[in-house]
């Protein structure tokens, strides 16, 4: 008895969790789009997207270039972090002797703890210098950001995609095996399809993280505010934007900055849906 009113009272506490957690998630919207709705008005929803340039002084409020900043950035993260996550995930899984194993996780627990500001230092110091003398230009690029970024996404979509790909039921391997498949043939035909599902939470968390992130691409990026002319020149994020002019930003452009957050809301949303349609997709050609 007493262990059925434990169970009950867990179960509606982490039901009125969910419920709380809605209403929060409903008034944050709510505050972002009141605060874009003069903006809206004002400049209006096309100028603000479609707009090359950002000069408040001069009342011109073209967010495309942070648009095309937040996009290349997040997709360079994504394209390395990706590869290099599932295939760590695999071998902590399928290859890791446990000595390596518990090391490995170990790391990945102290990236996750490092403040992104020392993720931006490490890039100054670090890839500012290596991809100046490489590619030419300062240095301060969407590359470079990307490269930290993927660098400090890469413990979620590790530790994700090794949940997922343990939780596969072991009688899915020792099926396979019993047919006469190989160790990797089982791997990569029965077990990674089995978790995409998970594989796919986790990038799509990672990708989160990739989008939201302020302090270190503020340092390593070089933000301009005019259009992106290449991968390896200067940019500046939606995220960068929001924090550097919200300090001293009234009226007007105090609104715009709001809606440079609800277009970052909704990008984060339609890339969500993009990447789990693809997912599914994948899933039942399978």
């Amino acid at each position: 008895m007493k262990s059925r009113r434990s169970r009950k009272f867990i179960e509606w506490a982490l039901l009125g969790s969910t419920w709380l957690a809605l209403p929060a998630l409903l008034l944050i919207i709510i505050f972002i789009f009141l605060g874009a709705l003069p903006a809206f008005e004002s400049v209006g929803l096309g100028a603000l997207l479609t707009g090359e340039e950002w000069r408040p002084t001069k009342e011109l409020y073209g967010l495309l270039p942070s648009v095309l900043g937040t996009l290349m950035v997040t997709g360079i993260a994504l394209v390395i972090v990706f590869p290099v996550g599932l295939g760590l995930a695999l071998f902590l899984t399928e290859a890791a002797p446990a000595w390596g194993a518990r090391l490995i996780r170990r790391a990945l627990e102290l990236l996750a703890g490092i403040p992104s500001v020392v993720y931006g230092f490490f890039g100054i110091i670090v890839l500012v210098p290596v991809l100046r003398q490489l590619f030419g230009g300062s240095g301060f690029s969407a590359v470079t950001g990307g490269v930290v970024l993927a660098i400090m996404v890469l413990p979620t979509m590790v530790t994700l995609s090794e949940d997922a790909l343990r939780a596969v039921p072991s009688e899915y391997r020792a099926g396979s095996l019993a047919l006469g498949a190989t160790h990797w043939q089982t791997v990569t035909r029965v077990v990674l399809p089995s978790a995409i599902p998970g594989i796919s939470a986790g990038l799509v968390l990672a990708m989160g993280r990739a989008i939201g992130e302020t302090m270190a691409m503020i340092m390593v990026v070089g933000n301009i505010t005019g259009m992106p002319t290449s991968l390896f020149g200067p940019v500046r994020t939606l995220t960068g934007n929001i924090a550097i002019e919200m300090k001293y930003a009234t009226g007007i452009h105090q609104s715009t900055l709001y809606a440079a957050g609800v277009f970052l809301l909704v990008t984060i949303i339609i890339l969500n849906l993009i990447l789990n349609s693809l997912f599914r997709r994948r899933e039942a050609r399978q």
